[in-house]
């Protein structure tokens, strides 16, 4: 019964987009390399999706107890290595002894830098995991934000859009403060409404990051009229990918991108994707 309802719903999601004329593009991006298809966050992961044409990642980024930027997305060890413990209690060195649950390398910052750099065409969202904000007190947020940003844009290659996004507002506001060229995308997880949209303008940053549940193709128009680029999470589906697309958002991840892909090509080419 699922998966018939399933069925019904991109059907009918399907029919409503043939209805609305398509006029954005979206760009589709693969959510830690892809986490339901691959070993998310690793080398492998994102070679993987690149392989098979992404050019749009979205990453996580901690740092170690001795200062190293490293590519995760929980504090603690335990969902995604076979290690224990919290990863800004730890060394670098101690987490180089670490595999993750899949028996692949953790991997730091500078090595998916070092991958990315002779890349054409690249759109990559760094996420700043400061949470909890007690492991990121004043200084050392600023320790983390000014090294992150500085290797990123270091290696940054010259056609590449490369995006600082956050939960936590208190990194954006100083990347914001002593970057001012910063490309930044404020991360909620509320839908794209009158209270997010305001909440951008008022913080001056441009990109969105909405929850598609509880989004509508109003507050998406909304949002555009206010100078904003939408992009809206989870994507977890071809549904999600399906609903994302029908609400009009100019950026959307993915958690399968490979699956995605083929599905897009098979069945729904007539849709603007850029990935």
């Amino acid at each position: 019964m699922r998966i018939y309802r399933w069925m019904f719903v991109v059907i009918g999601l399907m029919g409503a987009l043939q209805l609305c004329a398509q006029t954005q593009e979206i760009r589709l991006f693969s959510h830690r390399g892809g986490r339901m298809e691959h070993d998310e966050n690793t080398i492998q992961a994102f070679r993987a999706s690149y392989e098979v044409g992404y050019r749009g990642f979205e990453t996580d980024i901690r740092m170690t107890k001795d200062g190293e930027l490293v590519v995760t997305h929980d504090s603690s060890l335990e969902r995604t290595t076979d290690g224990t413990g919290i990863v800004e209690e730890k060394t670098k060195a101690e987490i180089l002894q670490m595999r993750t649950k899949k028996g692949n390398k953790v991997l730091f910052l500078d090595e998916l830098l070092d991958f990315l750099k002779d890349k054409p065409g690249l759109y990559v969202e760094f996420e700043m995991k400061t949470n909890p904000t007690s492991l990121y007190p004043e200084e050392r947020l600023k320790q983390y934000c000014d090294k992150l940003y500085k290797m990123v844009m270091a290696n940054k290659p010259i056609d590449a859009e490369y995006v600082f996004t956050s939960f936590d507002y208190r990194g954006l506001r100083y990347l914001q403060s002593n970057y001012p060229s910063v490309d930044l995308l404020l991360i909620v997880s509320k839908p794209c409404n009158d209270e997010t949209i305001a909440l951008c303008k008022t913080v001056g940053i441009k990109r969105l990051g909405a929850a598609m549940n509880g989004t509508s193709r109003a507050a998406v128009k909304k949002a555009h009229e206010a100078g904003l680029i939408v992009s809206l999470w989870p994507g977890q589906s071809t549904e999600d990918f399906m609903l994302g697309a029908y609400l009009g958002c100019d950026y959307m991840c993915t958690d399968i991108p490979v699956a995605l892909k083929d599905w897009i090509t098979q069945n729904a080419s007539w849709i603007k994707v850029k990935y």
